[in-house]
């Protein structure tokens, strides 16, 4: 979200940033880059009143539970904005998965269709027919949504991270600079849960036999107490907690494990481990979409003790771990550029906005949607309003 904000602040945009969640002390201060905050609720009228007098001409809703709730006050009181969804995942494909992982406790990267097409998927593939262009980061799921739910590429853009020099890590420790293994990701995404605990409960007693000496470091926002429980610094094992600044304990790891078991989208803690010239040791679910046919920088391990030989023998060996470096740098300079998705972007927003009528009349089942599920959800959020209201 931040590289797209970004995005458009250099197109000398004007944003504003609506948000009906609480403001947390990790977030970042939009204020200071220019952007502008507005608080919103859902179920509230308020809201039309925003919209109407914004007058904006692009609308990006930030995954499908926003369209939901906002998608038919913007169609209503600002009908001329280009309406765009976000998608860092395809919820979809992440809940199929996390119900195959709980019964197999397997990687699961492959799903059948009837795993598929579930209550999630009906309500995300609607959203995506009734907004005028959505939003993926991940070139496996812009495949599944053609091949698997008919859904026309007139609807779907590929925009896969946006780096830069900026990003990279400066400078870049050496391999004899780095000590212990590192694993990232907030606590409150099950995929990540599901990894520290696989990490801990199987793999990382395989690592810590061959390398005693190594540490495993853990670092994540909001860790519950069955996370800190874990906690175990005679085994090496430790939970560190929130990173006020993850490019600088990333780059002084030298090497990061991510055995992500399900998920969706691409990874930003693989990411920032390229950009912090760390090699990863994933699964193939976690490095779905992320390289193309370029080389993985580390080892893709979908079984447990070959995930822990790859790590350790990454660990141990600077020539292997350097040439693991080197290519996740080229993953980044190729498919992750800023300037080549960034235009890439902004031309075919600027396309749209230009044909948007004519390309509204060819959506018939995007125009069909809106109708009967603006009406339905229309007048329940006036329900829920007035019901409120009362209420207070």
């Amino acid at each position: 979200m931040m590289e797209l904000i970004n995005l458009f602040l250099e197109q000398k945009w004007q944003v504003t940033f609506a948000c009906p969640a609480a403001e947390s002390e990790h977030m970042v201060d939009l204020e200071a880059l220019g952007v502008a905050k507005q608080t919103i609720a859902v179920n509230d009228s308020d809201f039309d009143r925003f919209i109407a007098e914004s007058a904006p001409d692009v609308v990006l809703f930030d995954r499908f539970m926003m369209e939901e709730q906002f998608g038919w006050r913007v169609e209503q009181h600002a009908p001329d904005a280009l309406r765009l969804i976000e998608l860092i995942d395809l919820h979809l494909l992440r809940d199929a998965r996390h119900r195959l992982a709980k019964v197999s406790h397997s990687v699961e990267q492959a799903v059948d269709i009837e795993a598929l097409y579930s209550e999630i998927a009906k309500r995300e593939i609607a959203s995506i027919y009734r907004s005028d262009l959505t939003l993926l980061i991940s070139d496996y799921e812009m495949a599944l949504l053609m091949e698997k739910f008919s859904i026309s590429p007139s609807l779907l853009h590929l925009t896969p991270f946006m780096f830069d020099e900026s990003h990279m890590a400066d400078p870049v420790p050496a391999f004899d600079q780095r000590t212990h293994f590192i694993s990232i990701g907030n606590f409150r995404h099950a995929p990540n849960w599901d990894a520290v605990l696989w990490l801990k409960e199987t793999i990382w007693p395989l690592i810590r036999n061959a390398l005693p000496e190594a540490e495993l470091h853990i670092y994540g926002s909001y860790p519950p107490k069955k996370a800190t429980a874990l906690h175990k610094p005679t085994e090496g094992f430790h939970l560190m907690g929130w990173a006020p600044d993850a490019m600088e304990v990333m780059k002084m790891a030298r090497v990061s494990l991510a055995p992500l078991r399900y998920g969706a989208g691409i990874k930003g803690k693989l990411a920032d481990a390229m950009l912090a010239g760390t090699p990863s040791i994933t699964t193939s679910v976690g490095a779905e979409a992320m390289h193309g046919e370029l080389d993985w920088c580390g080892t893709i391990e979908d079984e447990p003790e070959a995930f822990a030989e790859a790590a350790v023998a990454i660990y141990r060996d600077q020539q292997l771990w350097h040439t693991a470096q080197q290519r996740g740098f080229e993953i980044v300079r190729q498919r992750f550029n800023k300037d080549k998705n960034g235009a890439a972007l902004m031309q075919r927003i600027d396309e749209m906005r230009e044909r948007l009528a004519s390309d509204r009349q060819k959506n018939f089942i995007g125009t069909m949607l809106r109708h009967h599920h603006h009406r339905s959800t229309e007048f329940m959020s006036r329900w829920i309003e007035l019901k409120n209201s009362k209420a207070s």
